[in-house]
């Protein structure tokens, strides 16, 4: 059975596949935004306020590891054309809500459908890729994630004060860049690699490919290695970024001395430095000097809470903090996860293993959110060596097992037999 060829134009499908990283990042940042929106127009209390924000993140986190299965079951296309649908439902919701109810039910349909998109979106972009782009296309997608924030940013910039006209235009912005990005995903045809790999299974063809189907099989040699490892190295740094991200302003004012302009001030430079260091990675995500960019990364990472383990919290600690984390995240984070995870796991396994990756990096995150002001009672120096050690260890894990796997990728072998399952025919090798 002759392979299809890859689809003629990756850069599009990278484009309206990775805009899922921009929809993610629109909606958690302008929830937050209209949720204090709301809390004056609609009346909420602060249990409610809480309980919409908790009801947004943990839908993500369901999603993406019940739209990864999905993707993998019943193809990348109906999936994330209708995690599209749900996202403009919801959107809808949000815009017409007229008390908390649907404003609840508004953030659990929104979560999940972009939770679900993800996992989806992200094995779409590799499978429509080469060796030779497959990286920079997968980091293109954490470039979009910034443009979210910033576009979303600059809108919340201009409608924040409009009261609940202004809720209306952030969530009615998310929506217009939804209907695009479905109209967009029309022009996609299925994976090429996904439906061979259906279309060996039903033929009984023998392959990795095609074989590989079961949820189990993640935790069975030679996938168990990896899919530990990338949920490990994804919750443990997550804990830092989300917990950096999400209560930095807070942990600056309340432990800094800082007001709450400079720290705005201070959080400025670290966008585009992100965005160069996304740039970067894309250049080099696909050469023999990636591992080496990790590792650099990785020690960036490290130090940029170590600095405030040595040297006290303030204005300038926090600064070179943040910058460090920045530029060492573009190598040692996200991005390298997701080229990892798309070249670990065979095609009917692909969606499953990075939903449930984001998945359990999104309920850790929550979780210690939870527990992050009762932490920080210890006092900021006791919770930036926790931070620390979050980062020593997550990294640390993904340095132990992919410095060994270097260059190795399931999709080079997908079309070979499964060995575990193929005939054995005397006098020739495996």
């Amino acid at each position: 059975m002759a392979l299809r060829p890859l689809h003629t134009r990756p850069w599009w499908v990278a484009t309206v596949s990775g805009m899922a990283s921009y929809i993610d990042s629109a909606a958690i940042t302008g929830f937050s935004t209209s949720l204090v929106i709301f809390r004056g127009e609609l009346g909420l209390e602060e249990w409610q306020v809480g309980a919409a924000a908790a009801a947004l993140t943990l839908s993500i986190a369901v999603g993406a590891l019940i739209g990864g299965r999905l993707g993998d079951r019943f193809g990348r296309r109906p999936i994330f054309t209708a995690t599209m649908v749900l996202i403009l439902v919801a959107v809808a919701a949000l815009i017409l809500a007229p008390s908390f109810p649907m404003v609840l039910g508004g953030a659990v349909l929104l979560g999940f459908a972009t939770g679900a998109d993800l996992p989806v979106s992200l094995a779409t972009i590799a499978e429509a890729a080469t060796d030779d782009n497959r990286g920079r296309l997968l980091g293109f997608s954490n470039l979009l994630w910034v443009v979210g924030v910033v576009m979303n940013t600059m809108i919340a910039s201009i409608v924040g004060d409009w009261g609940h006209l202004g809720a209306q235009v952030l969530f009615g912005h998310i929506g217009v860049v939804a209907l695009l990005v479905l109209l967009g995903r029309l022009t996609v045809p299925e994976s090429a690699t996904w439906t061979l790999a259906r279309e060996e299974r039903r033929a009984g063809i023998t392959t990795v490919r095609a074989d590989r189907v079961r949820i189990s099989d993640l935790l069975r040699p030679p996938y168990v290695v990896p899919f530990l490892a990338l949920v490990a190295f994804y919750a443990l740094t997550g804990l830092v970024a989300n917990t950096t991200g999400q209560f930095g302003t807070y942990i600056l004012v309340t432990y800094g001395g800082a007001t709450v302009g400079q720290a705005a001030l201070v959080s400025l430079p670290v966008i585009p430095l992100a965005v160069l260091g996304y740039l970067w990675f894309m250049k080099i995500a696909d050469g023999p000097r990636r591992f080496l960019y990790f590792q650099v990364g990785a020690v960036l990472m490290i130090a940029s809470k170590l600095v405030v383990v040595t040297a006290g919290l303030d204005l300038v600690t926090y600064a070179i903090s943040a910058v460090l984390a920045a530029f060492g995240g573009a190598f040692a984070f996200e991005g390298i996860m997701k080229v990892w995870t798309q070249e670990s796991f065979p095609t009917l396994l692909r969606s499953t293993a990075q939903g449930a990756i984001i998945s359990i990096g999104r309920f850790s995150a929550a979780a210690l959110a939870a527990a992050t002001p009762l932490l920080l009672e210890a006092g900021a120096t006791s919770f930036y060596l926790l931070l620390t050690a979050f980062n020593v260890a997550g990294l640390g894990i993904a340095w132990l097992v992919f410095r060994r796997r270097r260059g190795a990728t399931v999709l080079d072998g997908e079309a070979s037999p499964d060995p575990e399952t193929a005939p054995t025919v005397p006098g020739v090798a495996a």
